[in-house]
């Protein structure tokens, strides 16, 4: 068996132009936990996750519950809430998105993509085409029946 076997055809993606928002908006309206990001030739150029949403690294300065906390007990906390507010919803997919994306071509097979998702530590692997344009996804989902059979 191969990624073509078992991918999903109709994959959820954002473009990276996207704003933070409209990538929340697709996350939480599809309920998933991650979407690839690809460019206008519909090329992956990364992926975005919750995680990525959250984290510090990606330099979003999303208030933690202690600088939550803090803003509550000092005047300038409202200012300084609004502020990194309105720096978060200017940010695109581009911006915060992982650019290190693993993905597999069509004829991976399937203990290529099981190693890439354990030894990575990652949750979907995009398919691409020859000329590396997205075509599908496999989550850790589609893997377990047919790891089990």
């Amino acid at each position: 068996m191969n990624a073509k076997d078992i991918m999903k055809k109709n994959v959820i993606f954002v473009q990276e132009d996207e704003s933070i928002k409209d990538v929340l908006e697709v996350l939480m309206k599809n309920n998933i936990s991650g979407v690839p990001v690809v460019d206008k030739n519909k090329h992956v150029v990364g992926v975005v996750t919750e995680k990525d949403l959250i984290t510090k690294e990606k330099g979003l300065n999303i208030p933690s519950y202690i600088e939550f906390v803090t803003s509550i007990l000092f005047i300038d906390g409202d200012l300084k809430y609004n502020t990194n507010h309105e720096k978060i919803i200017t940010l695109t997919a581009k911006e915060i998105m992982s650019s290190t994306v693993y993905t597999v071509y069509l004829d991976a097979p399937i203990e290529e993509i099981a190693s890439i998702m354990v030894n990575r530590r990652i949750n979907r692997v995009p398919v691409v085409d020859k000329e590396r344009k997205l075509v599908g996804i496999i989550g850790r989902g589609d893997l377990l029946p047919i790891l089990i059979n």
